[in-house]
């Protein structure tokens, strides 16, 4: 089935949404920051209770829970609340349910690159960065285009979740008039050794205040804190934008263990069983913490980043215990794994009970997300009893090179790559020859 085209909204629509998601904007906006603990993204709390409840329900109606807007609402009998109320009731009215969730596509990114001139300079290796990564610059502007266009930031599990059953059966998303939904991963989050000095973030960091920030070191050799990769730009824009994200959903953060996570060497395997590893664990799960707390997924990407198509069963199994044991405690139980170099189990049959990685990924680990690479179409799922399987788009050199080149790809569906394109990057980008940098 084709996916669902934007629809027109009605002037009374539009109105209905653009005041929700004013008042949403500006309680964000004037309130205080939220405490750490708290999620950033929750509505802020006022010294007027009313106003307070007001606030809340605005964004809880601006992305899309309305049920959860009016139940708050009808908790309170200001003035103001049935002004809402009666706007929260038209939204509803007004909304739309997504009609086939296996036409909800999935894009990926690696880590941001924060300064190309390092990143891109760095011999052959930047070869592989120019070939697999994104500049901030570039990220930005997609985000922005993303937004303009309607697409709207949904967690896996809204697609697909277990049924009374236990089979998994697609789930109702209901979204305003236009939107669409899609699916965000971002791959290496763990801000590995080879990427020291090379214009990237060094790693995660919660702030006073709750927000989840990195920290950056620049060519001078100045570190800062901000916004320098994928998870706090998103934040920050879902902070302005509320109804880029579906009931506070951002995306999934797919990690290895070999390096360590998020930026801290907490690998036991690889650092020794040393009081520098106990702190940069405990530092790592502070972090992973607050962005839960933020909306975010995590997913395995392996803990080594192996092929899991070639590997042995015996390979994998060796390599699931480690994350299990060095990068679970960190980030917590998860039920997505995101294939290293999109390397799946299987071509587009279905796995068998004969696959006998399968069976210990899904019955052992626990697996029912299944995510691997396919940038050539707008979006492919498999829905079987007990998982899900969806392929990613990659968004990186290799793939805008190939929109710049004339070639078919989805990637226009979400955004301009031309006015997009950082021009500070190699062009053109080749197609090989580079290292697989942070890998798929």
């Amino acid at each position: 089935m084709l996916p669902l085209r934007p629809q027109r909204r009605s002037s009374t629509a539009a109105l209905i949404i653009a005041a929700i998601l004013l008042l949403a904007a500006a309680c964000t906006t004037n309130a205080p920051r939220v405490a750490a603990g708290t999620s950033a993204t929750a509505a802020p709390s006022t010294a007027d209770p009313a106003a307070g409840l007001v606030a809340k329900a605005a964004r809880q109606a601006a992305q899309y829970d309305y049920d959860a807007a009016i139940a708050t609402l009808s908790a309170g009998g200001s003035a103001a609340a049935k002004k809402e109320l009666a706007a929260v009731q038209a939204a509803k009215a007004q909304a739309v349910t997504w009609r086939d969730n296996s036409t909800i596509p999935h894009l990926f990114y690696h880590s941001l690159i924060v300064d190309p001139a390092r990143a891109f300079g760095a011999g052959t290796q930047g070869v592989g960065f120019n070939q697999y990564m994104v500049t901030v610059s570039e990220f930005t502007k997609q985000l922005q285009q993303m937004y303009d266009k309607g697409w709207v930031m949904v967690h896996p599990e809204r697609i697909a979740a277990p049924g009374p059953d236990g089979a998994m059966a697609a789930q109702p998303i209901v979204l305003a008039p236009g939107k669409k939904p899609f699916v965000l991963s971002i791959d290496d989050v763990n801000y590995y050794e080879f990427m020291s000095g090379k214009g990237f973030a060094t790693n995660l960091v919660v702030k006073g205040d709750g927000r989840v920030v990195n920290t950056y070191t620049n060519a001078a050799g100045a570190t800062t804190e901000g916004s320098y990769d994928v998870m706090p730009i998103v934040d920050d824009f879902v902070r302005e934008h509320p109804d880029f994200a579906y009931r506070g959903d951002k995306g999934s953060i797919a990690v290895t263990g070999y390096n360590g996570v998020l930026g801290y060497r907490s690998s036991v395997q690889t650092y020794g069983d040393t009081q520098s590893t106990k702190s940069a664990q405990q530092k790592a799960k502070t972090a992973a913490d607050a962005l839960k707390n933020e909306g975010w997924n995590f997913a395995s990407h392996s803990w080594g980043h192996i092929n899991m198509t070639t590997q042995s069963l015996a390979r994998i199994t060796d390599d699931a215990q480690r994350w299990d044991a060095e990068v679970r405690p960190i980030v917590g139980d998860t039920r997505e794994l995101v294939f290293p170099f999109g390397a799946d189990l299987a071509g587009i049959e279905h796995y068998g009970p004969g696959n006998a990685k399968f069976s210990y990924l899904h019955d052992a680990e626990k697996f029912t997300y299944y995510f691997g690479v396919n940038g050539a179409t707008l979006h492919w799922m498999q829905l079987d009893p007990s998982i899900v399987r969806q392929a990613r788009i990659n968004v990186d050199g290799i793939s805008m090179q190939r929109v710049l080149d004339g070639k078919k790809s989805p990637l226009p569906e979400f955004f301009d790559v031309q006015s997009t394109i950082d021009p500070k990057r190699p062009l053109p980008v080749p197609s090989s020859g580079g290292p697989k940098a942070g890998g798929g």
